[in-house]
Order: C-alpha cells, then structure tokens, then sequence
C-alpha cells in the first residue's frame, strides 16, 4: 500500500544527500558549529529536525546518514536525535494515518509525536551530559567525505532482494483480482505520477553511471 510513499521518499533523500550542501543544513539549525549551546538554542534545534524531515519525506528512508552529517557539523545530540525520530512525523506517515483515522485524528497524533521526540531528545541529551556520556562529534568528520555508491556485499544483496521484490510483486499481480473499488483519488493520481517520474530519475541515474 505504501510503495509510492517508499519509493518517493528514497528519491527525495537521495537527492536531497546529492545536491543539497550540508551548509545549508547547518544553516537551519540555530547555533550549530559553536562550542556551547543554550537551552534555547538546542530547543530550537530539536523543534527544527522534525520539521525539516517533514518537509524533505526523509524519515527512517535516509535520516540516518544526514543526521551523522548533521552531528558532525555541529549540530547537538538533542537535534540529532530528534531528527532521527521523526519518522514518526514525516508526510508519508500522516497520510496513512489519515487514511485510517481521518485529518484530524492524525494531525492530533501528529502533534502528540512531536511534543514526545522533542521532550526524549532533550532529556537524552542533558541526561547524558549529566553522567559525561554525551557523545563527541569528532568522530563523524568523515562522513561528508563518505561514498554514495560502491560495488561491495551491500551492492550484490540490494540486486538480490530487488530481484525477490520484483518476483514478489509479478506475483501479487498475477493472483490479484480485478478490482471494483472505483476510481482512484487525486492523490493517488498525483502520487503514482511523482513515483514513475522517480522510477524515471533512477533508471536515468543507472545509465549516466558508468560514464561519470
């Protein structure tokens, strides 16, 4: 049910780690690259992750490398987290949810999720800069200088289970009854066009590969 929502948000991370500078990531959380922080600073950095994975469909599709980018560019543990948990908040999600349980519930849930990954990402943060486990950024340098795209075990098991996804899917279609629910929704329509322009991005990127 969710493949469009899937295979967007892996198209709009992957862009998002390709064109867009970590500069301006570091731009938008307030404080980041200093030495020391205020509260308010890191409360600020904590309100900014999950809004800024809202709007980019990252989530659990791709935060984890930009939030390591994020951490080694000064951005606090607090901020870092927080926009590791908001894949609990990103459209993807409150779509389906409103899907189950109407707009309102789900933008209720909606911000019930975001009080909650604000206040843990604080008390994690401080709690561990209490007991002097807070974690060193240092160690995250590197990661802009990390490889997007390299022929190792990671590349083999990904033709792999894309192969058993694609059988799985010629399966599902083959036993699959004709539908007489109806016609499908505007935005399922806008959707399913934004996922085959996405299917059309990465067949393009496959074929310019070789000559880069």
């Amino acid at each position: 049910m969710v493949w469009k929502d899937v295979t967007i948000g892996f198209t709009v991370a992957g862009i998002i780690a390709v064109f867009v500078p970590t500069e301006f990531f570091q731009s938008l959380f307030i404080g980041a690259g200093q030495e020391s922080n205020t509260f308010w600073q890191i409360l600020a950095q904590t309100i900014v992750g999950p809004v800024a994975a809202f709007f980019t469909f990252i989530g659990s599709m791709g935060n984890i490398p930009l939030a390591a980018v994020l951490f080694g560019q000064g951005v606090s543990f607090a901020g870092v987290m927080a926009f590791i948990f908001s894949d609990l908040v990103v459209f993807p999600v409150l779509r389906i949810q409103a899907q189950y349980y109407g707009w309102k519930m789900a933008i209720y849930i909606l911000i019930v999720f975001l009080c909650a990954l604000v206040g843990v990402s604080l008390v994690m943060h401080y709690g561990l800069d209490l007991l002097g486990h807070l974690p060193d950024a240092s160690g995250f340098q590197s990661m802009t200088d990390r490889e997007f795209f390299n022929i190792d075990y990671a590349f083999f098991l990904n033709v792999a289970f894309l192969t058993l996804t694609g059988a799985f899917i010629f399966w599902h279609y083959s036993k699959k009854e004709k539908s007489t629910s109806g016609s499908k929704s505007l935005g399922d329509w806008v959707l399913l066009t934004l996922s085959i322009i996405a299917y059309v991005w990465l067949a393009i990127g496959i074929a310019v590969l070789p000559f880069l």
